[in-house]
């Protein structure tokens, strides 16, 4: 974990989602599910956990104008993003933090499962499986836009299904929805083994693992975890 200084780029929308590209150095950049907390020195009480997202269709965008090497990342908000960011905002952040997914170096077939929200926390996860020349069959209730062409784009309805096909789901839902995303996903239990399964779990990470509060905790299988430190992705076993 560490911090330093990012800069507002752009705000960008898209898919009924409000997101906005940074500038930072790279060493901040959060794989896919891992956050920052982003504050703007503001009276604001608590920093915006962000979210990477390769939603832009130039992907990364690198300067080497200055000492530190820094990168321009599209980022989404977990909340919506405060209406006082603009273009040359400067911002304070913390991270990489938490726990993201693990994308299997084997996986072949990547389905993607938006449960009852924008996709773009799941984005990151594309071009990576595209890389590795696997197929990837993104679920959502609402085609989003700029996505690469390989990608096919399924309705949920179709869920059953992708579980069926894949060999690597990755999920993303609200700690409000996980018991309705257990219900759905209760075939899981009966998969092939070597079927490798993640979801993220949305919840406030106000203190980003550094007070222990409490307000992020989420009821798994065994025990209570923090999404803030714990997740906030986990395995499926962790949470069926």
């Amino acid at each position: 974990m560490s911090t330093g200084k990012g800069k507002v780029l752009e705000l960008i929308l898209e898919d009924g989602c409000r997101y906005v590209r940074v500038s930072c150095p790279s060493n901040l950049i959060p794989s896919p599910g891992q956050y920052l907390l982003a504050g703007d020195g503001s009276d604001a009480p608590l920093p915006v956990p962000l979210f990477h997202t390769d939603s832009a269709p130039q992907g990364f965008m690198h300067s080497t104008a200055s000492l530190v090497h820094r990168t321009a990342s599209t980022l989404v908000a977990a909340g919506p993003v405060p209406g006082s960011w603009h273009p040359g905002l400067e911002l304070h952040l913390r991270g990489p933090l938490g726990r993201g997914f693990t994308l299997p170096a084997s996986a072949r077939k990547v389905g993607l499962v938006a449960f009852d929200d924008s996709p773009a926390r799941l984005k990151g996860l594309i071009r990576p499986a595209l890389k590795q020349e696997a197929a990837v069959v993104l679920l959502c209730n609402s085609a989003p836009e700029n996505l690469p062409d390989d990608v096919e784009v399924q309705p949920l309805s179709a869920l059953s299904e992708i579980v069926e096909w894949a060999d690597y789901l990755a999920c993303d839902v609200s700690r409000e929805n996980l018991n309705q995303l257990r219900e759905h996903l209760g075939k899981l239990n009966q998969l092939p083994a070597g079927k490798e399964s993640q979801v993220l779990i949305r919840t406030p990470v106000p203190c980003g693992g550094l007070a222990d509060c409490g307000v992020c905790a989420v009821s798994l299988k065994s025990d209570w975890r923090l999404a803030c430190k714990d997740g906030p992705v986990f395995s499926w076993k962790e949470v069926s």
